[in-house]
């Protein structure tokens, strides 16, 4: 699986709400998980930061790729992959996977998992009109060269990325913003039971009741995770996902890696609450969270293979 940059760490725990390809023995590196991701699965309605963007839509002069190939995919395997620039940083393993320096390789995604790594916006905060654009068989591979790999950063593939969705797909859309019940996230009263990292790749393996290894955790299971070279943030964006409190805010307070284990069970316990206490030395408080929404109000097939911009 291709891997993204340590840079788009939180994107990628983000894409926890989206599908993601599952890797051998339940791991995936964080590095390429919203994606989104998406990517998949993707990012949380509020707490992270979406990805800036000079789109097509209000720029003259948007930042372009030299090169794009987009391609309905045939499978679906699962989409994976990224955009590779200058300042983006890899671990040992995830060097071997990343793509080619100043490109942005992505396959087997629906447009929502396109927006979802060239946005950071999660599968929560999409509003996508057209049933293609978010659920269905429709997939598609991108391959995209900038013009000056070796002096192209990564948000600036981002963004060429945005605006070729713009071109290419006919995308228009806007965002709106508002509150939703969520939570905080915050330190124990004793304390936070976290270890700072001694890992070289950050990764995230989660394991279901009998003892199988998922390649994403299921909303109302049991679920286990082990996180090694894992930010807050990314521990945030699984339990928005799939921990039935909503949207979370950190207030944590903690800006470092950590390695970590959590386990919780809502039916036998403990439940997220009581595990967060327990073996994190964190906790949750009710609160309304600001909420952030990526509206599609329209977009269109692209028409077979589109070349160069």
């Amino acid at each position: 699986m291709m891997s993204l940059g340590i840079d788009q760490t939180g994107r990628l725990a983000r894409s926890i709400l989206q599908e993601t390809v599952i890797q051998r023995r339940g791991e995936i590196p964080l590095k390429s998980f919203i994606s989104y991701l998406s990517f998949a699965f993707l990012a949380t309605a509020v707490g992270l930061q979406s990805v800036p963007y000079v789109s097509a839509q209000n720029t003259s002069t948007p930042l372009s790729f030299e090169v794009a190939s987009v391609k309905v995919a045939v499978g679906p395997n699962g989409v994976r992959g990224g955009c590779h620039g200058i300042d983006s940083v890899y671990g040992p393993q995830q060097q071997a996977e990343a793509p080619p320096l100043g490109r942005c390789v992505i396959t087997d995604a629906r447009l929502s998992h396109l927006i979802g790594i060239a946005y950071g916006v999660s599968m929560l905060n999409l509003k996508s009109g057209p049933d293609w654009i978010q659920r269905g068989d429709l997939r598609f591979n991108v391959e995209a060269k900038a013009e000056s790999p070796t002096k192209t950063t990564e948000q600036q593939l981002l963004t060429m990325l945005q605006n070729m969705l713009v071109e290419r797909f006919q995308m228009k859309f806007h965002r709106e913003t508002g509150e939703t019940a969520g939570f905080a996230l915050l330190a124990g009263k004793n304390g936070p039971k976290l270890l700072v990292s001694k890992s070289d790749d950050a990764r995230l393996t989660f394991t279901g009741p009998e003892g199988q290894e998922w390649g994403k955790p299921v909303p109302g299971q049991p679920i286990s995770m082990t996180a090694r070279k894992a930010s807050i943030s990314t521990l945030l964006s699984v339990l928005t996902a799939v921990g039935g409190h909503g949207p979370g805010v950190d207030k944590t307070g903690l800006n470092g890696e950590y390695d970590f284990a959590l386990s919780w069970d809502e039916q036998a316990g403990p439940d997220l609450s009581t595990a967060l206490r327990d073996q994190l030395g964190l906790r949750m408080e009710s609160e309304k969270v600001p909420m952030s929404v990526f509206v599609v109000d329209s977009a269109q097939k692209p028409r077979g293979n589109q070349g160069a911009n």
